[in-house]
């Protein structure tokens, strides 16, 4: 059985090795609410009862994690690379294939069959920096998704020298899951390098006392590394020589993390190279990263700005939730799509709508708050394998989780504030799931009233661009969408 994951809590702390999320199969079937039982109550007017919003914030660890699960690929970034060096003599260089590294035969022969047939943007400016002698420090700023954590697993694995039985490269991760991420990664890429050897240190790792670790490479989780580095001296930390910090804007969000890695870095070589990486680059971050890497070179891809400008805005006026529902089923009917998320408001409407679709046929998936990590890892594996078409969810997914094949967003509530006015920058995020990397998105929202219908002026007002009226029961209209 999956265990749910606290996040706040240190990774020791935590319960022992959760089932692997490949062995869960959740499908709208499997959900306790669309298989019918319980169902929703359903108020005057056909709508939900509960018209608040009860969803949790999602953690910076947790949209990490579905983010990296959701990228199966590398997603092209057209976006500059800015480079900063603190020695403006020592020439910079980049590589347009993998050869040009000079790696081993049997590394590179793992990154090609990883389906990795040329370096993505980070990792042409990157790699030829974390690879060169005498080796150099690094601070790396790029999303997830656009090859970061390939780059620094391939430089640890090139750094190893296998006919030394001692951990030499440590790989910190904010939480178990991403650093299990990073292990499959390493895994995959040394499938053909057999002397090197890699060893978890994460909850539900145990080693007796008085043990001496002969694995090259340990990827692990701040509390597990202290315990088995300063605690109890599995490994010697003053003969690791290469760090490597992941997920750093994640790590700081989280308590505790940030003084535990300060207190593995005092104890590491002085000559140990360091390598840095972030999906963020706030101020914050960079403190915490200048107080942990020296002289760095500092590469930043800059983030892909979600914009309105390749996206086409529609609202069609609908009397009740039937007629949403009438309208959904319409434009599905008649727009060939990709696929399709749409949001809700609350987990109730969220479920109503999604037991209502599959009733009809549709494959639909559900993503909501009062689902575990490993659930939600589950459903969002079968939306990005293509398994449901439809993606119903509330404002979990509102930011952060890029589906390149999402094609139509529907926003079956408008997203509002505490104050009931229109989140404006809820709904870019909601409509920037669509028209991602540069391609043409469509965005429909349906408006039940005169509440509604100020919530859709207030965005038109706000971004200052006309929302066009569409006629949902107008097929040719309708058809016309799937050709702009």
């Amino acid at each position: 059985m999956a265990a749910s994951v606290d996040w706040a809590s240190s990774a020791e702390e935590q319960e022992k090795l959760i089932t692997k999320v490949d062995n869960i199969n959740l499908t709208t079937n499997d959900h306790p609410i669309l298989n019918g039982s319980p169902k929703t109550e359903v108020g005057a007017g056909g709508l939900p009862e509960d018209k608040t919003t009860d969803e949790a914030p999602v953690s910076p660890a947790e949209r990490s994690l579905l983010q990296k699960i959701i990228r199966r690929g590398l997603v092209e970034n057209k976006n500059d690379i800015e480079v900063q060096r603190r020695d403006p003599s020592s020439p910079l260089f980049s590589i347009k294939s993998f050869e040009a590294l000079h790696l081993q035969p049997q590394l590179l022969k793992g990154v090609y069959a990883m389906g990795f047939n040329a370096p993505s943007k980070i990792q042409e400016t990157a790699l030829p920096t974390l690879l060169a002698d005498p080796p150099q420090n690094m601070i790396a700023q790029s999303q997830s998704g656009t090859g970061k954590t390939a780059a620094f697993v391939l430089a640890m694995l090139s750094r190893v020298d296998t006919k030394k039985d001692y951990p030499q490269v440590l790989c910190l991760s904010p939480t178990y899951e991403l650093a299990i991420q990073t292990g499959e990664v390493a895994a995959k890429m040394a499938q053909f390098c057999p002397d090197i050897k890699i060893r978890f240190a994460v909850r539900g790792e145990e080693i007796p006392r008085g043990t001496k670790l002969k694995e090259h490479i340990i990827i692990g989780t701040p509390g597990k590394v202290v315990d088995w580095g300063v605690k109890y001296r599995f490994f010697d930390l003053g003969k690791i020589s290469v760090f490597v910090l992941d997920e750093a804007d994640v790590m700081i969000a989280m308590q505790g993390h940030q003084d535990q890695s300060f207190r593995i870095h005092k104890l590491l070589p002085r000559n140990c190279q360091m390598m840095f990486f972030s999906a963020t680059y706030e101020e914050d971050v960079m403190e915490f990263a200048e107080g942990i890497v020296s002289d760095p070179v500092i590469i930043r891809l800059r983030r892909e700005e979600e914009s309105l400008h390749n996206i086409k805005q529609y609202y069609v006026m609908c009397r009740n939730l039937d007629e949403k529902y009438t309208a959904i089923a319409n434009i599905y009917g008649v727009v060939t799509i990709g696929q399709a998320m749409i949001f809700c408001h609350t987990r109730k409407t969220a479920s109503w709508l999604a037991e209502k679709m599959s009733r009809d046929g549709h494959a639909v998936a559900l993503l909501s708050g009062d689902l575990t990590v490993d659930q939600r890892i589950a459903v969002l594996d079968r939306f990005r394998d293509g398994k449901e078409k439809v993606l119903i969810t509330t404002n979990v997914l509102a930011r952060g989780i890029d589906v390149e094949q999402v094609t139509i967003v529907v926003n079956f509530d408008l997203p509002v504030d505490v104050t009931r006015n229109a989140d404006c920058e809820t709904y870019l995020h909601r409509i920037g799931r669509t028209g991602r990397f540069g391609k043409a998105g469509l965005a429909i929202n349906l408006v039940d009233g005169p509440e509604s219908l100020t919530l859709l002026r207030q965005v038109e007002e706000h971004f200052g661009k006309k929302i066009q009226q569409l006629d949902a029961e107008d097929v040719d209209e309708i058809e016309k969408l799937g050709q702009e």
